[in-house]
């Protein structure tokens, strides 16, 4: 069995210097190590020999083991410096060579005009709030004093949803205030800002176009504060103190009495010329641009949103986002903001 033992632990040796790789390093150990190893298989017979030969063999078996076991570290170790080698050697790289810089985008201008505006109404005091862009018919038309088969319904050319029965693509980001005014008492001070849908499609209106709409409830509140907060705004949107408002009587079904509000043109300050003398095509040539419709909460939306009319009023307005982006950033035509076309995306 000495023989034997000596054997084993010569051919032990030569596989292990054999081995290429860390697995076939492991087949060895099984074979060898393995539960049914064939050094197991030597320990199994020392029950049939006499005790000195048992002292004898074991002793040799044991420190057998012990050398080949170490053997085998070594040759894991060796295994994986061969392979930290070869990897240096086929994938180094230099560390000299400049790196490249990655290219970089940036938010998209309306998306900064929308985060410019919200800071213009924070420093106001106002809040933001959201609501759903695929809509109720009851929020987006019945709470805003709109009814079945009221006029205004057919001035804003709507998309229904077909699988959805009485729900629309909202028209006006003003569902947003009623649904927040049956969950929140006065004073109520907030803006909304998102996508609207309406069946147009030129220069200036898109099918999907961004909408900003605020809402001011409280005791006593009346035309003077709309027409400070809307000439406030205006002035720090166009970075021009020397903005001035006007306001024309106008229809809208949610506010009574409603109106339009214009502002002096921020591109000629209101002269309808340039500074040149060419005419301002923005104004065309009458140094005003109407900017948004607004006016004084309906007394039946208040009603609907469960407030009294006879303790609270309120002001309303609305103004289309994209159109005062095409205005301060002197863009021409309402599609470049969303053609994705880098030559005019990268200019701000």
């Amino acid at each position: 069995m000495h023989t034997h033992i000596e054997t084993l632990k010569k051919d032990m040796i030569h596989h292990i210097s054999a081995a290429k790789s860390a697995e076939s390093l492991k087949e060895v150990e099984v074979k060898y190590f393995g539960k049914n190893g064939l050094f197991n298989g030597i320990m199994r017979q020392l029950k049939d020999l006499s005790d000195d030969e048992k002292r004898t063999i074991g002793k040799l078996a044991n420190e057998t083991k012990q050398v080949l076991e170490a053997r085998v570290s070594e040759r894991y170790l060796e295994l994986e410096d061969a392979l930290m080698a070869n990897l240096a050697e086929s994938e180094w790289m230099d560390v000299t060579v400049p790196g490249a810089q990655p290219i970089q985008g940036h938010r998209h201008v309306l998306t900064q005009f929308m985060d410019e505006v919200e800071a213009v109404f924070a420093r106001m005091g106002f809040s933001v709030a959201d609501g759903p862009e695929v809509e109720e018919e009851h929020y987006n038309f019945d709470q805003l004093n709109i009814p079945a088969n009221h006029p205004a319904r057919d001035m804003q050319d709507t998309f229904w949803v077909a699988n959805l029965p009485r729900h629309v693509l909202r028209t006006q980001t003003s569902s947003v205030q009623i649904r927040h005014m049956e969950t929140h008492q006065p004073p109520v001070r907030i803006i909304t800002m998102g996508k609207t849908f309406r069946k147009d499609s030129d220069a200036t209106h898109s099918p999907m176009f961004h909408q900003l709409e605020g809402l001011m409830v409280d005791t006593d509140i009346s035309m003077a504060h709309l027409k400070a907060v809307i000439t406030e705004v205006l002035q720090q949107i166009f970075e021009d103190d020397s903005i001035k408002t006007r306001f024309r009587i106008s229809y809208f079904p949610f506010v009574e009495p409603g109106m339009e509000a214009d502002c002096t043109c921020p591109i000629c300050h209101g002269s309808g010329k340039l500074n040149n003398g060419v005419p301002c095509r923005l104004c065309k040539q009458t140094g005003w641009l109407e900017i948004l419709g607004a006016g004084m909460v309906h007394p039946q939306v208040l009603k609907n949103a469960g407030y009294d009319p006879e303790q609270v009023t309120g002001f309303a307005f609305g103004m289309g986002l994209d159109r005062m982006a095409m205005i301060k950033h002197r863009i021409n035509h309402l599609r470049l903001l969303f053609e994705n076309d880098l030559r005019f995306i990268e200019q701000f």
